[in-house]
């Protein structure tokens, strides 16, 4: 139940905190004292839309806080609390809103922040607001099946066959993309075939490129390679009787600087350095030799490389590649292609089979979930019949009608609303329900299911709209039969509704300050004993109270033992 309100900053409400019993709670005041306002705060700490127009003027931001107090049989609530790491805390829980001037908001429970969408679930399980336009939902297809299926204790059958039909159309949509796949695949299939074979004839090998440019370059330049190392090897080796070789003169200076070892130690030192030179440069002698002989004029191994070049260049360009291993990528590229084609027909035959296996079970979920709603049809028509006779339509009838519908999201069956006030043939309850019936059959409807669902809190905002007299009392005794086993805010300008509350509060504007200074804001107060017969008697005459009017109001209100 909801124990406290807290509003501060909220278009005409300054700054608010009241606490609520148990039972049913009246609520009434003049048109335009601000009834809406309270509604739409208490809206907002449930998850509406926040808007920055309803921060009072002059200030950064609204807060709206309510304080709740839930059963410990409430399973569903502590253990949706718990999955998201919020305490139970007793079963108190305090859900707060704050709005910012920029739009935002944010949301808290327990002074956890928390999630819009959580706020809303949590909340939707602790109070139902019922406002004056919600009455339309009653001509709303998927607001009937929902009733339907609250009477005929669906939920758990409804959430199970929900979940086959979210895998299912899943499924159905995977199937469709891996047959758009496929398709394509295929109808590039003779291509991928033949981009993967040309480059698999290819036989890349990675840093071939690099090795075959640094060949090709010594190949178209071996004439003038074997004339340079020729010089270089003379150079070291001369041929002729008159040249002495480098190697030579190194050794006769190392010989010569050794015999002066005995006179200047360091010469020794020195001969061993010449005596190293001399060797190395025997060394680089000998390499040039092997180079020198090894470099072969080969004409057809230019050809075979320019050949082999040209074909990688060749592929490089077509598939717009730098490098050997960028095109052996684009090859295992178009061999995936190939692969994939098989693989995706794997999973298009799984989802075949999954397809095929969850139509079986959707098809006897809806036949479940179609008989018990088929049973449940006459029983929750008759009580609502039931509850209209006693709302003084003697004569009316109220009938479910199921037909049979294209398989959906909510099973095969749509459900329509049939009512007469005559007794005879029952139409569209869109098509011949005036305000006033419409008012009866939702207030009998929302009875019902306050009692199958067990929502803590209900609150009607004006249901009785378009009803009077005797009828408009018997709405307050059912009402009032509601709060003996659930709280129930109950918002009328009915003096009879009125006089059946357990506790009454009035909405009133009043302008504080002065001058430029002066501001209209809204307050609500619990009403005393004698303050509640004049209210009562301000919804039976207007504002002009006779003492005909106070002494019918305590009659009222004696009558219904307040």
């Amino acid at each position: 139940m909801l124990k406290t309100l807290s509003v501060k900053n909220y278009v005409l409400i300054d700054s608010l905190e009241i606490d609520f019993p148990e039972g049913l709670i009246i609520i009434t005041g003049q048109t335009g004292a601000g009834k809406s306002i309270l509604l739409g705060a208490l809206s907002l700490v449930m998850g509406a839309k926040a808007d920055a127009s309803a921060i009072a003027e002059g200030a950064d931001s609204c807060v709206v806080e309510a304080v709740f107090g839930c059963s410990e049989n409430d399973t569903a609530t502590r253990e949706l609390l718990e999955a998201n790491d919020l305490e139970w805390d007793g079963g108190s829980l305090i859900v707060r809103r704050v709005v910012y001037r920029s739009g935002r908001s944010r949301s808290f429970i327990n002074d956890c922040p928390v999630q819009l969408q959580l706020l809303s679930s949590v909340t939707s399980r602790l109070i139902d607001i019922h406002s004056q336009h919600q009455s339309l939902q009653l001509c709303d297809r998927s607001f009937q099946l929902s009733v339907l299926d609250h009477f005929a204790g669906n939920s758990g059958l409804l959430a199970e066959y929900r979940t086959l039909w979210n895998e299912h159309q899943k499924l159905v949509s995977e199937r469709k993309e891996l047959r758009l796949k496929l398709e394509r695949l295929s109808a590039e299939k003779d291509y991928n075939e033949a981009q993967f074979q040309q480059l698999d004839e290819a036989r890349l090998i990675e840093g071939e490129l690099e090795e075959l440019e640094t060949e090709q370059r010594q190949l178209s330049n071996v004439e003038e390679i074997k004339e340079t190392l020729c010089r270089a090897e003379s150079s070291l080796e001369p041929e002729r009787d008159d040249c002495t070789s480098p190697s030579m003169a190194l050794k006769e200076c190392s010989n010569m600087l050794s015999r002066l070892r005995e006179y200047l130690p360091e010469a020794e030192e020195l001969s061993s350095r010449l005596d190293s030179v001399r060797i190395e440069l025997d060394d680089i002698a000998s390499e040039i030799s092997s180079l020198n002989s090894g470099m072969d004029a080969s004409p057809e191994r230019l050809e075979q490389v320019e050949d082999r070049l040209g074909l990688l260049y060749d592929l490089m360009k077509k598939h717009n590649c730098r490098t050997i291993e960028e095109l052996v990528e684009t090859r295992e590229r178009y061999s995936s292609y190939l692969f994939d084609s098989g693989d995706l027909q794997d999973r298009l035959d799984a989802a075949d089979a999954r397809i095929s296996e969850l139509e079986k079970q959707l098809d006897k979920s809806a036949e479940a979930l179609s008989t018990r709603r088929a049973g449940a049809a006459g029983p929750l028509g008759k009580a609502v019949t039931d509850s209209l006779a006693f709302l003084e339509l003697d004569r009316a009838v109220f009938e479910i009608r199921l037909a049979p519908v294209q398989t959906g999201p909510d099973g095969r069956d749509a459900v329509s609303f049939l009512f007469t006030s005559t007794g005879r043939n029952a139409v569209d309850v869109s098509r011949c329900a005036s305000g006033g019936e419409i008012s009866r059959i939702m207030l009998s409807l929302k009875a019902l299911m306050a009692g199958l669902t067990a929502m803590p809190t209900l609150i009607f905002d004006e249901i009785d709209t378009g009803v009077s007299g005797s009828v408009a009392a018997k709405m307050g005794n059912m009402i009032c039969r509601m709060g003996r086993s659930m709280q129930v805010f109950a918002i009328t300008h009915l003096p009879q509704v009125a006089a059946q509350g357990d506790a009454h509060y009035v909405v009133e504007k009043k302008t504080e300050g002065e001058g430029n200074d002066a501001r209209t804001l809204s307050h609500i107060r619990e009403l005393g004993s004698e303050e509640r017969v004049f209210e009562v008697a301000r919804l039976l005459s207007g504002a002009s109270l006779s003492d005909e009017a106070v002494a019918n109001a305590r009659a009222l209100l004696a009558e219904s033992g307040r």
